[in-house]
């Protein structure tokens, strides 16, 4: 499938996708008195951030997981967390850290990170069986690459992912290098970055695997309808956060955050589509959809960490 092609199809599917959007409930905060104008702006629910150490922010409750816990990223109905524990394994636990599995072991000498959830519903019609696997990016002796493993597995191994070019004429698609991958969408569909090309990726095997570049930029996180990309670009000295629609055909990358002042990364879409969390040096700041794009970026959180959303 064309990178065309794939904007244009993209449209058709808008009607399933949004019915398969989680609708969030909204809590206040107030802004500080960052580069952001402090104002009172409603937080969706379930916005979490992990910090590298045990305890992990929920609903603005720390909750202490009994393990270290880094790059948590919640299954889409929010009743399993991903991340890999302070001995670099990869663990699925509940919501509040208990019933820990250790789903794959880091057979040492590899630095394992940012798991994501690729979820998808069985595909009768076209003899497709559902999915529910962990992605997440593996450095092995110095090359990142991309793997997977069912996200039931105990002690699983998981297995290199292909990468296949929808474009004959492309050429072949960079098969080290590439990191932070993030899934979504009614099949599971996953978008990734690469650290040599400057580029951000899609991956697509609802039914043959096939993907190719999207823009220049990094860590990418795809919107809930599959619809959309979030992504990090340099601008001016700052990251800046892109959005790429993919319905929309050529010249579809709009510069959300033109007023930035810092640094903003690690975006992270509400289950809702309508809202977008993102790191900056002194905490959370979300932005959210206006009739007119995206409104100004507003504090969410001090704490300082990743932001994930718990459906």
């Amino acid at each position: 499938m064309s990178a065309r092609y794939r904007r244009r199809t993209a449209a058709a599917a808008t009607g399933v996708a949004a019915l398969l959007a989680v609708a969030g409930v909204a809590g206040v905060s107030t802004a500080a008195t960052a580069a952001p104008a402090a104002r009172a702006v409603t937080v969706p629910r379930g916005l979490t951030v992990s910090d590298g150490t045990r305890h992990v922010l929920v609903g603005g409750r720390s909750i202490d997981f009994g393990t270290v816990v880094r790059d948590l990223a919640w299954n889409p109905s929010g009743s399993k967390a991903a991340f890999v524990d302070g001995h670099g394994n990869l663990v699925v636990s509940d919501p509040d850290g208990s019933h820990r599995v250790t789903v794959a072991a880091n057979p040492g000498n590899q630095t394992w990170s940012h798991p994501t959830w690729q979820v998808a519903a069985a595909d009768r019609t076209n003899g497709i069986p559902a999915k529910n696997n962990i992605i997440f990016a593996a450095k092995i002796h110095g090359s990142t690459v991309l793997e997977r493993v069912k996200a039931t597995g105990n002690h699983a191994k998981p297995a290199r992912i292909s990468l296949n070019s929808d474009d004959p004429e492309a050429g072949a698609l960079p098969q080290t290098n590439n990191a932070w991958p993030n899934a979504g969408g009614p099949y599971g569909t996953a978008v990734y970055d690469n650290t040599h090309t400057g580029e951000v990726y899609i991956r697509d095997d609802y039914l043959r695997q096939q993907g190719g570049a999207l823009a220049k930029g990094s860590e990418p996180a795809l919107s809930p309808d599959a619809e959309e990309v979030v992504f990090v670009r340099s601008v001016g000295g700052h990251d800046h956060l892109f959005v790429d629609d993919l319905t929309a055909g050529t010249n579809a990358v709009k510069d959300i955050t033109p007023h930035a002042t810092t640094d903003y990364t690690e975006p992270t879409w509400s289950p809702n589509g309508k809202t977008i969390a993102f790191r900056t040096p002194n905490g959370i700041y979300t932005v959210t959809r206006t009739a007119h794009g995206f409104g100004k970026p507003v504090k969410a959180s001090a704490h300082k960490g990743l932001p994930a959303y718990r459906g």
